[in-house]
């Protein structure tokens, strides 16, 4: 399984008045926390006085060989059993994608690639594992059935994932281009950010539930890359594919803070006790800082999405977690994010009150 290596086109157009941070690429797993150093340092902090100006540029790692360049005079006909494969795992993480979209990941090039993921996703339907229920545009979108998430499981190719759905039911609803989307997002993030590196692509989750019953409050997460950094060990994805209005949007981006600031009390019996973060006691254990929010924007003309991100920066203006935003063809060209909010615990805890102890 390949990955397309896109190189993003120079863009001289103007883009919002706001301050951009950049992204490195991540070198693997090993190098993570080298990774993240340097990623936190490359983020421009928002201050009045600082004017849009360019991130820093993107630093290839000598220690991995380039996808391009090791890719390079090896074409070969992929086998059809390993299309089959391969795109039961890509649906079995990203849930829903296109024919376009698996061949961008599975094959060398995109358009010619697509001939060999149909005839695999017309044989996986004929055993009963893949299935079509609607139509982004003209191209129709594809997701697991039952029995492929089973394939899955008995092969132990992907973690377990026991309450995952299959997204049929969304599509059937016409919520597919959402979900087309926000596979979209994953793979020009991998693309433009991870450096086209095919094994981040069983990292991701999509769909990921954040909830904290004593105060009623629940959301799904798009998706959810776990690829550890130096102070946390993954990172959250929120797309709104131009369905939502700005007010919502903002009330969505508003709800990690306060899944970020609710507190758990713990203690044995007979002590005072303290209290703890809950998404750090009890959902991010390994991560020393809330994980930071991406957001991304699309299904609208780009001079409307820039528009968006504006009124976005606007409307969380002190939020105390860490906010990139970013509209999706900008994400796609490689271009750099919008640092609108920072992650603050001393603010975020003195905003929210302590849990009530025993």
């Amino acid at each position: 399984m390949t990955y397309a290596k896109q190189r993003p086109a120079a863009r001289t157009g103007a883009g919002p008045d706001l301050v951009k941070g950049a992204e490195n690429p991540a070198a693997g797993p090993q190098s993570s926390a080298a990774s993240s150093a340097v990623n936190d340092s490359n983020v421009i902090p928002i201050t009045a006085a600082h004017t849009t100006r360019q991130g820093s540029a993107r630093h290839a790692d000598t220690s991995l060989p380039d996808p391009e360049t090791a890719a390079k005079g090896k074409r070969s006909t992929p086998t059809a059993g390993k299309v089959r494969a391969d795109a039961l795992r890509m649906l079995g993480c990203v849930r829903i994608a296109t024919v376009r979209q698996m061949a961008q990941v599975i094959t060398e090039e995109e358009s010619d690639g697509r001939s060999y993921v149909r005839r695999a996703m017309v044989e996986l339907t004929e055993l009963g594992l893949a299935e079509t229920n609607g139509k982004d545009g003209k191209h129709q979108i594809w997701n697991l059935t039952r029995a492929g998430q089973q394939a899955l499981a008995d092969g132990n190719e992907l973690p377990p994932r026991p309450k995952a759905g299959t997204g049929a039911k969304a599509v059937r609803a016409g919520f597919g281009p959402h979900a087309v989307a926000v596979t979209d997002t994953i793979l020009a993030y991998t693309d433009t950010v991870l450096r086209g590196r095919r094994e981040y692509l069983t990292d991701w989750q999509v769909e990921v539930n954040h909830a904290i019953k004593e105060t009623g409050l629940s959301f799904n997460t798009d998706a959810v890359l776990a690829v550890p950094t130096k102070t946390s060990e993954v990172r959250l994805f929120e797309l709104d594919n131009g369905t939502m209005s700005q007010a919502r949007l903002a009330k969505e981006v508003w709800d990690y803070e306060r899944y970020a600031g609710h507190r758990v009390w713990e203690g044995a019996r007979g002590t005072i006790g303290t209290t703890y973060p809950l998404w750090q006691r009890h959902r991010y254990t390994r991560s020393q800082t809330f994980p930071r929010l991406h957001v991304v924007l699309a299904g609208k003309a780009e001079h409307l999405l820039d528009n968006r991100l504006q009124a976005l920066t606007a409307a969380v203006q002190g939020i105390t977690i860490a906010v990139w935003a970013n509209t999706l063809p900008r994400l796609q060209r490689g271009e750099p994010w919008y640092e609108i909010g920072v992650d603050d615990p001393h603010r975020r805890r003195a905003r929210y009150p302590e849990a009530v102890g025993r």
